[in-house]
């Protein structure tokens, strides 16, 4: 029943209330909708939240409430709703894994997806040929191939997309996550140089007490402007995809930097970098900055600072094309290069763990454009990059 629907978003921390509830109620016995979860998500969407801050949460209560249902019955128009039970994903055995070849390349794979939107001419499920869900061709969704195009849906936890056609809607990270540690501010402090600048507000104290007592001991305040740090720090965050299994860290570490850097300025960007950045994920299809502005607005003195995974299929960051979700004129390696060679001070924060690096090619392809620069999100990666940012 949708009431259970209700309590699973109240249990996910949105504040919806029995009066949204029955808007949506009224709006499905109008049936203003066709049996579509797709439409009944955005009509679940629009009634009960209210506030764009929490379309991430709705998203995720959302999905784990409907995982695996595509379509609503005609039976779920009477209220009160009983919905269909949740289809599980289909699971492969590991020798069902190892008999799935790869095409052989990004365009290979290219060519045989335009073949076969030509010829396919109606819904496909569970096969390895068609386009379709939950079966082993490379065109689809929620099924395995070790080299295939994702089109819509969600993966299937395997990663092996080379492209990915879907609009996916990625979250800001938090600037005000609680820090449980000082450890994360205690290592970006070895990154700093203190400027007292502004108005004349702090007490200085031992200036206060000379003048005091060649005034006869008169007291005479003496006041200086607040010391600050001063170095000027610009941070690349790779969000969605991958980066959703690192998110309470890089929250964490983009929340330390927010309270140990004045000068701190960030764009996001998925997986690799390319010719634009955004600063609200929200809107990143709309409001785009392209990254040769980033690299003409700061100067060289700027602190570069990435952080991501760096885990992707070797496309993305050697060809041009390679990118998921679009066709990137120029390769993710060239733009790398560009911003390495704008700010000489750069490092990369990587929050997979370091013994799984050597089974990344993208990886090693993104550490030998950035001179070996990466360094782990550890508390010994930390203090090492910012002693090479120092430098």
């Amino acid at each position: 029943m949708l009431i259970d629907f209700f309590y699973s978003l109240r249990d996910a921390k949105l504040p919806v209330s029995v009066k949204e509830y029955l808007t949506l109620l009224e709006g499905l016995k109008a049936r203003v909708i066709s049996p579509s979860l797709d439409e009944f998500y955005f009509l679940a969407r629009m009634t009960l939240v209210k506030d764009e801050k929490y379309f991430d949460k709705f998203d995720r209560a959302f999905g784990a409430y409907f995982h695996g249902l595509t379509q609503l019955p005609d039976e779920a128009f009477d209220i009160p709703l009983d919905w269909l039970k949740k289809r599980l994903d289909r699971e492969f055995t590991p020798e069902e894994k190892k008999r799935i070849e790869a095409l052989g390349g990004l365009d290979k794979l290219m060519e045989r997806l335009k073949e076969l939107m030509d010829e396919q001419k109606e819904r496909h499920e569970g096969g390895n040929k068609w386009i379709g869900t939950g079966g082993t061709s490379p065109f689809g969704h929620g099924g395995y191939n070790p080299e295939g195009i994702r089109i819509g849906g969600e993966s299937s936890g395997n990663r092996t997309a080379v492209k990915v056609w879907d609009e996916r809607a990625y979250k800001d990270y938090d600037d005000q996550v609680e820090i449980g540690t000082r450890n994360i501010k205690v290592a970006l402090r070895r990154l700093r140089r203190f400027a007292r600048e502004g108005a004349a507000e702090e007490l200085d104290l031992p200036d206060t007490i000379r003048s005091t007592a060649a005034n006869a001991g008169w007291l005479d305040l003496k006041m200086v402007p607040e010391r600050h740090n001063n170095v000027k720090v610009l941070m690349l965050l790779d969000v969605g995809g991958s980066m959703d299994d690192h998110i309470k860290r890089v929250e964490e570490l983009f929340s330390a930097a927010k309270a140990e850097f004045k000068h701190l300025e960030f764009y996001y960007f998925h997986n690799c970098v390319y010719d634009y950045l955004w600063k609200n994920n929200r809107r990143r299809h709309q409001e785009r900055t392209p990254t040769f502005d980033v690299l003409h607005k700061f100067t060289p003195e700027y602190k570069l600072i990435f952080v991501g995974d760096a885990t992707m299929s070797p496309y993305e960051v050697l060809q041009p094309g390679g990118s998921v979700e679009y066709n990137n004129a120029e390769a993710g390696a060239v733009w790398l290069r560009r911003l390495a060679d704008q700010f000489p001070h750069h490092a990369w924060l990587n929050p997979e763990p370091e013994r799984l690096w050597e089974y990344r090619q993208s990886i090693a392809a993104i550490r030998n454009v950035l001179g070996n620069r990466m360094y782990g999100l550890t508390m010994a990666g930390l203090e090492a990059a910012m002693r090479a940012l120092s430098k």
